[in-house]
């Protein structure tokens, strides 16, 4: 498995990692007493506010990054670009990613906007590299 490969993974999973925050506060708590409500979670979740709401909505720009990412990985390896290359522009996107889920949970906008601009950037030059 090369770097980009397991970064793709990470990609895949952080999503899932952003649900999870977004959720935790509900977790082990009964549903009448304002726990997690898997009957109805997108309703639970939109009541949610705080860093749970904002854990929310940096799971669905993650869903939202993921297609060009995806992609960019594809045209670079069509292109037989070289897996050093990849694999570095693979990893800025993670860390790109990473900051921005941080930024978000933190509340600092302007930052996480940056920082949502260098992984778009990133993705984009995969298309590029070859």
């Amino acid at each position: 498995m090369t770097i980009a490969q397991l970064c793709l993974l990470v990609a895949c999973v952080l999503p899932i990692v952003c649900a999870g925050l977004a959720k935790s506060k509900g977790f082990g708590k009964r549903r009448r007493d304002g726990g997690f409500d898997n009957h109805a979670p997108r309703e639970w979740l939109a009541r949610q506010q705080g860093w749970q709401a904002r854990a929310n909505a940096a799971q669905a720009n993650s869903w939202e990054a993921l297609p060009i990412f995806l992609a960019g990985l594809f045209v670079a390896h069509q292109h037989q670009a070289a897996q050093a290359t990849v694999d570095a522009l693979a990893m800025g996107f993670i860390a790109a990613r990473l900051a921005y889920i941080g930024l978000y949970l933190a509340d600092q906008a302007s930052l996480r906007s940056l920082l949502w601009i260098a992984g778009l950037g990133v993705s984009a030059a995969l298309f590029f590299v070859g």
